[in-house]
């Protein structure tokens, strides 16, 4: 007998997790296998972030990845999640010039299969909201850390940490609620400024970092999966497998039995045609 077919993640289905009480799994995801294991687990929604362009190609910061570079990640993600909510995480501007282009790259995600799109920023990215949000598209606004203005913020520090730092998120997340944004997300924070947040807005909220007062968690799959190269390694993160350096032992286990030659025994080669009588 086949499993059952899953219905759909959809913002309803969201709203109703939070209704219940219920949190939400939310993962990163940039390729298709990840994608696909992702989506057979349960994973409500899967972010294809723009961390891409460090956990993939090896960049220094966000800020670098490109439009085209994400619409290869988004692609295949969205062909490989039949049931998980797929947010597309729209790159350094590729939004904040102005409202066209929010909308027009906005679109462009949405019309290789995101379910939404999320955008950095509070008041001041509120009019690109807004025009995404009239033409149609979910938006999932970003507070707290943004990776995108590491200049501004002095690097990856804890945000919201002062009562008058909470207050300017608050401010920000209305913002972003009048401007039509369906969710936030909000990174590393401290777990009493992420309810603040939470309790202020009729927003579904999201964190990364940000302690347990949310409505669901975000993790960066190759943080948990002990797949990340390189030497940032935030608090929060929480290690569930060594894919690493299973991916590692692997290699050099193939590498030992092709110099060994014990690499490829008969029984990983083709026989031959039988003789003709």
């Amino acid at each position: 007998m086949s499993a059952p077919v899953r219905p759909r993640v959809t913002t309803h289905a969201l709203a109703r997790l939070r209704a219940r009480g219920e949190k939400a799994v939310f993962v990163t995801a940039y390729d298709y296998p990840t994608a696909v294991r992702a989506d057979r687990a349960g994973v409500d929604l899967i972010l294809v972030g723009d961390s891409a362009a460090m956990t993939m190609m090896g960049l220094p910061a966000t800020v670098a990845i490109t439009m085209d570079e994400m619409a290869v990640f988004v692609k295949s993600v969205c062909r490989a999640a039949p049931r998980a909510f797929v947010v597309g995480d729209l790159p350094f501007l590729s939004y904040q010039p102005a409202d066209a282009d929010a909308v027009r790259n906005a679109g462009r995600f949405v019309a290789l299969g995101c379910d939404a799109v999320k955008c950095e920023g509070g008041a001041r990215v509120a009019p690109r909201v807004r025009a995404m949000a009239d033409a149609g598209i979910a938006v999932m606004g970003h507070l707290g850390l943004t990776p995108q203005s590491l200049g501004q913020l002095g690097g990856y520090r804890v945000q919201g940490r002062s009562r008058a730092a909470v207050d300017r998120l608050i401010d920000d997340a209305r913002a972003l609620e009048d401007a039509g944004a369906f969710a936030l997300l909000v990174e590393a924070l401290p777990p009493e400024a992420a309810a603040r947040v939470r309790d202020a807005v009729d927003l579904l909220v999201y964190g990364i970092g940000a302690g347990p007062h949310v409505d669901g968690q975000l993790v960066i799959s190759h943080d948990m999966l002990g797949q990340f190269v390189g030497e940032i390694a935030p608090r929060f993160v929480k290690r569930y497998a060594d894919v690493g350096a299973d991916v590692e032992r692997a290699f050099a286990a193939y590498a030992a039995e092709v110099r060994s030659g014990a690499f490829p025994a008969p029984e990983h080669c083709y026989p031959a045609a039988p003789a003709a009588d």
